[in-house]
């Protein structure tokens, strides 16, 4: 993508409604404009991020076994008086009516729809275990939508359902989306740590909700600072050995991590030696609960056992803030001048930045240079502006690209181009083709 033809309305100055960071950037950088309150238009640049992230969401629900399907956003009020959440839901949820005067809501989450649609197809112990996904725009009425992504009304959010025999298999399904949690969130370069939480609107007694510790997070957290060196790196997981997936939960939620919703002072105290006790702010980017029976039975979701006996089958729902997960990352990793990437959600891999727009070597050597890129599969944002050099620096230090490839008459004299890391901000001088070999190198394994 040449930056001429490309539409990345960038901002000098910092909109006065951004309060944080990540809103601060995310206007600033062109990724989002605002339509109303907490609702966003995204645009190329913020757009390209969220489909990255979402891609790797897709990646690890289907590693663990869940099936991707797509539900309405609009649903009959139905199944929700049905269930009994219609009413007891709150303002949150967004209650129409359509041309008939039949109630409907505009969905903030899909319990009732996925057991309905459960329940027309499977009716067997022989159907199970299931889990069904998707990613899908929600809506919920906050009534003081603010922090930009963060905290809309509007917000595109994986959801997943699974659906078991009985409360052993459905604590196996409970426990595999711990681990396809933890492994996606690592792929996006956070450390989420899981907590124990409430379950909310959502119902159910076993909940965690998965939280990034920033400063501007909206709940106060306090943990065992052990679970925060804790990784699955590159391990193996097997989602069917039920003995694997309860030590990685064993390990996970051992140590003390909990929000100031269920915070226990007394024993924080007794279990965390004061050396390893944690006092921050975090930021959800994920919820997962089990709820047994608490909507099959009122929906009537029943399953013949393999004795005969029609039984209520037992349900989890798990979530994760695609949308949101964008602002996450941002809190997480920027600095001063903008906003650093990690090489997984980067919205281009590299920028290219030509210092003599209009010099004949120069403007060949980018041509060469964005054509043995974009080969080597990796995408490429070419600044071919005539802008200065340092406006062009500054723009990609904003946009946060993970890495920059820069070519000028001095270096090509010398037959070498610099490469930068936004991250570290180290450079070296590289020939054009030991700086294509090299970044092929760091994104192969992606």
């Amino acid at each position: 993508m040449r930056l001429t033809r490309y539409f990345l309305p960038v901002l000098k100055e910092t909109p006065a409604e951004a309060q944080i960071v990540s809103h601060r950037l995310m206007l600033r950088a062109g990724m989002i404009r605002q339509a109303s309150a907490g609702i966003y238009s995204w645009l190329p640049l913020g757009y390209r991020v969220l489909r990255r992230i979402e891609e790797i969401v897709h990646q690890e629900q289907q590693r663990a076994g869940a099936i991707p399907v797509l539900m309405p956003t609009i649903q009959s009020a139905d199944l929700w008086r049905q269930s009994g959440r219609y009413d007891a839901y709150g303002p949150e949820m967004l209650r129409i009516k359509d041309r008939h005067d039949r109630d409907m809501l505009y969905g903030p989450t899909n319990e009732e729809m996925i057991t309905e649609i459960f329940k027309a197809y499977c009716g067997s112990y022989r159907d199970l275990p299931k889990n069904l996904y998707h990613i899908q725009w929600k809506f919920r009425d906050e009534v003081r939508p603010r922090f930009g992504v963060m905290r809309g009304r509007e917000f595109l959010m994986k959801d997943a359902y699974s659906f078991d025999l009985d409360h052993a298999s459905a604590i196996h399904s409970y426990n595999q989306m711990m681990a396809a949690y933890l492994r996606t969130f690592e792929r996006l370069g956070l450390k989420a740590v899981p907590m124990k939480a409430e379950s909310g609107p959502i119902g159910g007694d076993h909940a965690h909700e998965f939280l990034i510790l920033a400063e501007t997070g909206e709940s106060g957290v306090f943990l065992d600072r052990t679970v925060v060196d804790l990784s699955l790196g590159g391990r193996e997981i097997d989602f069917d050995d039920r003995a694997q997936l309860q030590a990685i939960f064993d390990d996970w939620t051992a140590p003390y991590a909990r929000t100031d919703d269920t915070h226990d002072e007394a024993l924080f105290h007794s279990m965390v030696p004061e050396e390893r006790r944690v006092e921050a702010r975090g930021i959800e980017v994920g919820h997962i609960f089990y709820f047994g029976t608490k909507y099959s039975e009122p929906l009537e979701a029943l399953v013949a056992t393999p004795e005969g006996e029609k039984v209520p089958v037992h349900g989890g729902s798990y979530g994760i803030g695609v949308s949101r997960l964008v602002g996450a990352i941002i809190e997480a990793s920027h600095d001063d001048k903008g906003i650093i990437w990690p090489e997984s959600v980067a919205p281009f891999a590299v920028g290219l930045v030509n210092l003599k727009q209009g010099d004949a070597a120069v403007d060949a050597a980018c041509e060469d240079l964005y054509a043995k890129l974009e080969a080597a599969g990796l995408s490429v944002l070419y600044d071919d502006t005539d802008d200065r050099a340092g406006a062009k620096f500054a723009t990609m230090e904003l946009i946060g690209l993970p890495w920059r490839l820069t070519v000028g008459p001095r270096g090509l004299k010398s037959g070498v181009v610099e490469l930068a890391c936004r991250r570290t901000g180290a450079s070296e001088e590289l020939t054009p083709e030991a700086a294509v070999a090299k970044l092929g190198a760091i994104y192969a394994g992606l």
